[in-house]
């Protein structure tokens, strides 16, 4: 059974891959010394970027892929990414990145294909281009490109800080100006899934197939999440509209693995 390691296995979107890809393949996961609840699992290792070094679990664990869902200081995720790097050139591994629609948030008037010229305004974004770019380097199959809008989920920390400010009346910021399209993590944990179990190669755009604006999408969900009214803060920062989306062209996914704006809310919301 091909092993596989996920770096950042305790946070939200790593756990997800982890309990999706567990039952099938022998999956390991890195977690931080505070999350204290994975202690006891032997599938999980404990693992900072900041302070250790990635090569002595790599070494231990011989993975055949590694999945990058690790956030934190941009200097460490750049250098541990070197580390990936190197490691999979040297054995038989590939690298699933997870990026982010970020790459992409300089100002534009269309959507974003996989293979459009990347160009970031963010330090998020461009944190993400310059792992991107290493990527790109190497022998294409070596590595998985995921590109990925707004996760949605019901325990996702974007919904439970909306639960809260519309419980606490605390105002919600909204773009109306910014169109974009989504994803659910349920459905990106299968999309994953499928990405290792036929060895795709390349960029992929791991989004809903059709966009709406950032406001009018918090809107749906809040109305879903609670009957009272909530509060919110329209932030314009531009005086057109503006794409944040990242759409697929070239690698398009199965149809059972695709999903729309109003699945995303349905699915968020039960």
């Amino acid at each position: 059974m091909n092993r596989i390691l996920i770096i950042g296995g305790s946070g939200f979107v790593g756990n997800a891959i982890y309990k999706e890809l567990a039952p099938l393949y022998d999956v390991h996961a890195t977690y931080l010394s505070d999350k204290s609840e994975f202690r006891n699992n032997q599938h999980f290792h404990e693992f900072d970027m900041e302070t250790d070094m990635v090569e002595i679990l790599l070494d231990k664990l011989k993975p055949k892929y590694i999945i990058s869902a690790v956030r934190g200081n941009e200097n460490s995720q750049l250098y541990l990414h070197d580390q990936l790097i190197t490691y999979i050139m040297n054995n038989d591994c590939r690298l699933l990145f997870l990026s982010s629609a970020n790459v992409f948030d300089r100002f534009t008037n269309f959507p974003s294909y996989e293979y459009d010229k990347t160009f970031s305004e963010s330090i998020y974004g461009r944190l993400k281009i310059k792992i991107e770019n290493r990527l790109l380097r190497l022998p294409p199959d070596k590595y998985v490109i995921c590109r990925i809008p707004m996760i949605f989920g019901a325990q996702s920390p974007r919904v439970k800080e909306l639960k809260v400010q519309i419980q606490n009346d605390i105002p919600i910021e909204v773009f109306p100006n910014v169109v974009i399209n989504a994803a659910h993590i349920d459905k990106l944990a299968q999309q994953i899934h499928y990405l290792i179990n036929r060895r795709r190669r390349g960029i992929f755009h791991l989004g809903s197939k059709d966009l709406i604006h950032h406001s009018d999408l918090i809107k749906e969900i809040c109305d879903e999440l609670s009957d009272k009214k909530p509060v919110f803060k329209n932030v314009f920062d531009s005086n057109e509209d503006r794409q944040l989306s990242v759409l697929p062209k070239d690698n398009l996914l199965p149809k059972h693995l695709q999903l729309t704006i109003e699945e995303v809310v349905s699915r968020t919301t039960v």
